[in-house]
């Protein structure tokens, strides 16, 4: 089942500064996949920022699944409050963290999570904002006979080749929304009277 048919993300990586009372703030935002996607980039920013005070975090995954970490920061100041500003532009499968240096002057817990939100929100700001649709992987294999038809197909049903081969017949590898999987499925069957083979992968991809 798709989780969701589009989503809106952000298309690369984007970096805001800022500083409060002496500590200083480093907005990072990713745009994030998976799990592993998240474990990649956070130890990369741990070890590029080791010398940091904090590294708080938060991200929303289209499967549903989110997290965030207040790393080390008073309960609700950090984390949950990078997740709002996720939220806050409805977006999802992206990343924020929110690297802090501590400038001395201790900020209390409402000015710092106000700090920590601003800093996600500036960083998300400064990105670009993209929406992805949700893309089924699917091959289709015939006879050289059914070239010009299943070429038609894929244009009629907006679909993107992958990859295609011609040796004993052809093959095409597409991506195709899956909603429309089963109309393109009766399609090619009504049209080649069932001699074209479709297989469908069950992964979704967001493009």
């Amino acid at each position: 089942m798709v989780e969701k048919e589009e989503i809106i993300t952000i298309k690369d990586f984007s970096e805001s500064k800022f500083k409060e009372k002496g500590s200083q703030f480093i907005g990072l935002a990713y745009p994030i996949e998976n799990m592993d996607g998240f474990n990649k980039i956070h130890s990369e920013i741990k070890k590029k920022y080791f010398d940091a005070s904090h590294h708080c975090y938060a991200f929303r995954l289209v499967s549903g699944d989110f997290k965030y970490s207040d790393a080390g920061e008073p309960t609700g100041t950090a984390g949950i409050r990078i997740l709002n500003a996720i939220d806050h532009f409805e977006l999802t499968n992206a990343l924020v963290l929110v690297v802090r240096y501590f400038g001395g002057t201790k900020l209390g817990v409402g000015p710092l999570g106000k700090a920590y939100y601003h800093s996600a929100e500036l960083t998300l700001k400064s990105a670009e904002m993209i929406k992805k649709n949700a893309h089924q992987k699917i091959s289709i294999k015939g006879d050289f006979q059914f070239t010009s038809l299943i070429h038609k197909a894929i244009a009629d049903f907006e679909m993107r080749i992958v990859d295609n081969e011609f040796r004993d017949g052809l093959k095409f590898t597409c991506w195709i929304k899956p909603k429309l999987v089963e109309k393109f499925k009766n399609y090619l069957d009504d049209k080649s009277g069932g001699a074209i083979v479709l297989m469908c992968d069950d992964g979704i991809t967001y493009l």
